[in-house]
């Protein structure tokens, strides 16, 4: 009999997976604890933008003309116990208000939600990032707390989703990660993910504790390769360097390669910045603090490069910025998506508004959060009327639409013809041909 498959908490992440669980074949049950959600969810409509992800979940949706109907929402655990063989979940864990410790009250309360419903032999797949730890501990509640006993078992499955990517990432991993107590979970999770097995996905089992450092370590090591050319870009604003010409002759090296080596303002988003906290927290739980020691300074080189952006504004316009027009390009964390949590762009945009500047934001997609984190700020509905009368232009986010701007239809209404680029995205000799001031982070004679 075919494997049916819950999905616990329906975010970015449950969503995703959900109606990639539902391509995949399965007949698949969706839950969460906010019935507005599961509403929008139903009528195929997702709480976030992520190209393709209404598209898929459309496809599957039960009630939608043409649908496979293979994918229902809920909001009931009883249904969902009874339903399911395989249970993902895929809920948050945020930062702790405070602290860089890791918030697990969100998959605890699934955990204890879903357990007294498993009345038949089931496997509960944790997909959320935690602290190294969490698995044995729920483990060992999961088996007190279900009927079933010790015929429900646990394993890790830590996600990688890219945001912009995550319905590629879902169906087409690079790599499968599960952690497991048995040979039954590595069965279960090897029928679940037939079809990217057989297209060719490595398949890598593990312990718990080793899956669960997985997510963390790679996040880590992500952040550290970001900061470190954000490091040599303040060395070569020191020295007169240019770090785009820097990362090309580092970037053919084999053991370092190209990727993420573009000098900006720093990472942000809703897992980068705090899974690299809650791991040095865990670290620190553990006695091996001094092994993360490093990731400080990461996380500190992170942050000083939003301030550097509103040096370079405020230096720009002539050294304050009380009654000077701020156009900024980009307040999402990275493009094709419209998340901003963290977002070094909406967070240099704050600053520059509580320093005085007249601040106006356009973002493709990601207005009406902004809108709700900063609502002081001024928003245009497009590039060319978050310019108008601007003092200077900044580009914070590289979103493919500012890359595709004419330099002369946006000098024929800015105040100044002056542009920081604060991800080094644009060309800079197409943008002076137009008779503008280039700047960008890390090539001061560029």
């Amino acid at each position: 009999m075919a494997l049916k498959i819950t999905v616990i908490g329906t975010g970015y992440l449950g969503a995703t997976h959900a109606a990639a669980m539902a391509e995949l074949g399965f007949e698949v049950l969706g839950l969460d604890v906010v019935p507005e959600k599961i509403q929008m969810l139903q009528r195929g409509e997702v709480p976030m933008y992520e190209p393709g992800l209404e598209e898929l979940l459309r496809r599957h949706v039960a009630g939608i003309e043409g649908s496979s109907g293979r994918l229902r929402f809920t909001t009931s655990y009883e249904e969902a116990g009874a339903f399911g063989d395989v249970h993902f979940i895929c809920v948050n864990t945020p930062q702790k208000h405070g602290e860089y410790a890791c918030d697990m009250s969100y998959v605890e309360s699934a955990f204890d939600a879903l357990a007294p419903h498993l009345t038949r032999p089931a496997l509960v797949v944790g997909k959320s990032t935690v602290p190294v730890g969490s698995a044995a501990r729920l483990a060992e509640r999961l088996a007190a707390a279900a009927p079933a006993g010790a015929d429900v078992e646990l394993a890790w499955n830590p996600e990688f989703l890219r945001e912009g990517f995550a319905v590629a990432d879902t169906l087409h991993p690079d790599r499968i990660v599960v952690g497991v107590a048995g040979e039954r979970g590595e069965e279960l999770l090897r029928e679940v993910y037939a079809t990217p097995l057989a297209e060719g996905s490595p398949f890598i089992v593990m312990d718990y504790p080793t899956s669960e450092l997985v997510k963390t370590s790679a996040n880590s090591f992500l952040a550290t390769k970001i900061s470190f050319i954000n490091a040599m870009a303040e060395i070569c604003e020191a020295a007169d360097g240019d770090v785009v010409k820097l990362a090309e002759a580092i970037g053919h090296d084999e053991r370092i390669g190209k990727k993420f080596l573009r000098a900006g303002i720093g990472f942000g988003g809703g897992c980068l910045p705090k899974d690299l906290r809650a791991f040095m927290a865990r670290a620190g739980e553990l006695g091996a603090d001094q092994a993360l020691t490093f990731l400080r300074e990461i996380d500190s080189i992170n942050m000083r490069r939003r301030g550097h952006m509103v040096e370079l504004t405020r230096d720009a316009v002539g050294g304050g910025f009380l009654g000077k027009r701020v156009a900024v390009l980009g307040a999402t964390f990275k493009p094709d998506s419209d998340d901003v949590r963290d977002s070094p762009a909406l967070n240099v945009a704050g600053q520059i508004h509580l320093q005085g500047g007249q601040v106006t934001v356009y973002d493709p997609k990601g207005m009406e959060n902004a809108q709700r984190v900063f609502p002081t700020l001024t928003y245009a509905d497009t590039a060319l009327d978050a310019v108008r009368g601007a003092d200077v232009v900044l580009h914070l986010t590289e979103w493919r639409e500012f890359r595709e701007l004419d330099p002369a239809t946006l000098g024929d209404v800015v105040a100044e013809r002056r542009i920081l680029d604060g991800r080094n995205a644009l060309d800079p000799a197409l943008w002076r041909k137009a008779g503008w001031t280039y700047r960008a982070l890390g090539r001061p004679k560029a």
